[in-house]
């Protein structure tokens, strides 16, 4: 059963039950979220969208965005949400590349994306506000109940959605993802974290990305369950809303600024049942810290953009520190010589492979670069780097790219950030390598620190003895913070661009 069919399963069984709980206290039903997502159809449909075209989305986050995800499901379109982020000559680019039928915008920047559309030849245009009015809602406002076009029953191979990679390496790649894809990962996760339709689920993430537009929305979709929407991640809101949750899916940086917080208790968090981190590493400290404070231990997972989720930790039985989990059940996962794919035994470090009906179609009109992502076994190369205990669970120890390469020796970020972040006074660390005249590259960490009396001697003398001579930092640069992404993800990129001159010969 496709997402929109099994949320359209849900509004005929319990039309009364909450789908969206706001701030203010009000709430959306299914059936009532059923019938608005209609109307928003309809508009799209008069707007000349129809089965597997794209809708491109550039707004922030509203509940009226996220019925208009299932509105575009339903036509059998494709959707295509982009960063609020992303700036004009970005969205261009994507624009350019997907080709869609139509492009829904923030409304205040409704008057300079008509001048780009029209450039690149995107035949229709619409707008969402903060609030989720616009153009596009004032559309729907007029639409008739018996305006709503008829389902779209969709296959499995179907295209749902197009998310476009981050590109820090080079062109953006547009990863297609089916309603197969994402119907077998929601059931999966809806069963393995024993989410039922009394579950209420505290949504601070933004939708334009997997985490919070299918791991979160869709694992609730399945259950019939609610969620708690927030516009974004704000401390104190979390804390008032957190009493009426039963669940929280977050990146780590919500759980650190949740542990900076007095107000964060173990009576505040009494009555969520599973705290669920992803999108970036959850550091083991981090990971002990909020179990000691609040008597829980959160449940980490691991996936991409192109498979969306891959393994987890399990709901019942042992939460590792630092590790992603297990895989999941419709999941095979391999880690593999880089070189030749042959599979390694447990402990040794090679690139993660996975296959499964999770697994995205390809990239959108970039074949060759499909074929060299997969094994001729159909596996797919994540191009992360990581192992397997003798347990079974996996541990991520950074992506390919981000491996530095020392003196001909391999260093992997993940265990010196390990070390590092355990030094007292240390927030956090980045490891990466930077070009050196003699090394080819010398491994160095930036670093956040929490006590300024803490200087560079001071983390090097805190990693004496802990690490072999070419593992250990030739410089740690210390900063005010590391700089991010939207879902809380160190861009180490523009750490390597911005320190890549550190080593080089005065001039």
């Amino acid at each position: 059963m496709d997402m929109f069919s099994r949320f359209r399963a849900v509004a005929d069984a319990t039309p009364d039950a909450p789908f969206l709980l706001h701030p203010d206290g009000t709430q959306t039903s299914y059936r009532a979220a059923l019938l608005r997502s209609g109307a928003l159809a309809a508009e799209l449909a008069a707007r000349g969208v129809r089965r597997g075209d794209r809708v491109a989305v550039q707004v922030e986050k509203s509940a009226e965005a996220l019925l208009t995800y299932l509105a575009t499901l339903r036509l059998g379109a494709v959707y295509l949400p982009l960063n609020p982020a992303y700036t004009a000559d970005e969205v261009a680019f994507f624009l350019a590349d997907a080709e869609p039928a139509l492009f829904v915008c923030r409304s205040q920047d409704e008057a300079a994306m008509h001048d780009l559309c029209a450039r690149l030849s995107v035949p229709q245009l619409a707008s969402l506000d903060d609030e989720g009015r616009g153009s596009l809602a004032r559309g729907a406002d007029l639409r008739r109940e018996d305006e709503a076009p008829a389902p779209v029953v969709a296959g499995a191979a179907d295209l749902a959605a197009i998310l476009y990679t981050s590109g820090t390496t080079g062109r953006s790649k547009g990863a297609m993802l089916t309603h197969g894809n994402l119907a077998s990962n929601a059931a999966t996760l809806c069963a393995l974290w024993r989410f039922t339709a009394a579950d209420r689920l505290l949504h601070a993430l933004p939708i334009f990305h997997t985490h919070g537009l299918f791991v979160a929305t869709n694992t609730v979709l399945c259950a019939g369950a609610a969620m708690i929407l927030l516009p974004r991640f704000e401390v104190g809101e979390v804390l008032r809303l957190m009493p009426g949750a039963s669940c929280m899916m977050g990146v780590p940086t919500f759980y650190t600024r949740l542990l900076a917080s007095p107000g964060f208790t173990r009576e505040a968090a009494a009555g969520v049942r599973l705290f669920i981190s992803g999108s970036a590493p959850l550091s083991p400290e981090t990971h002990r810290a909020f179990a000691q404070r609040t008597g829980q231990a959160i449940l980490e997972r691991y996936g991409m953009t192109e498979t969306n989720m891959n393994t987890s930790n399990p709901h019942d039985g042992p939460r590792k520190p630092g590790s992603v989990g297990l895989p999941l059940a419709e999941v095979a996962l391999r880690i593999a010589d880089p070189e030749s794919g042959a599979a390694l035994p447990p402990g040794e470090i090679g690139i993660i492979e996975v296959k499964g009906p999770n697994v995205f179609a390809g990239y959108w009109r970039m074949p060759e670069k499909t074929r060299e992502e997969f094994r001729p076994d159909g596996y797919f190369i994540t191009g992360d780097l990581g192992y397997r205990d003798g347990e079974g669970y996996v541990f991520i120890s950074g992506r390919a790219k981000d491996l530095v390469i020392s003196g001909g020796f391999n260093v992997y970020p993940a265990e010196v950030e390990a070390l590092i972040d355990a030094i007292a006074g240390v927030a956090e660390s980045a490891v990466i390598g930077v070009a050196h005249p003699d090394l080819g590259e010398a491994v160095v960490a930036v670093v956040s620190v929490s006590d300024a009396t803490l200087d560079e001697a001071g983390v090097l003398a805190g990693l004496a003895g802990r690490l072999a001579r070419f593992k250990q930092p030739r410089r740690v640069v210390l900063v005010p913070e590391l700089p991010r992404n939207a879902m809380g993800k160190v861009q180490k990129a523009l750490l390597r661009e911005r320190y890549a001159g550190l080593f080089a010969a005065p001039a």
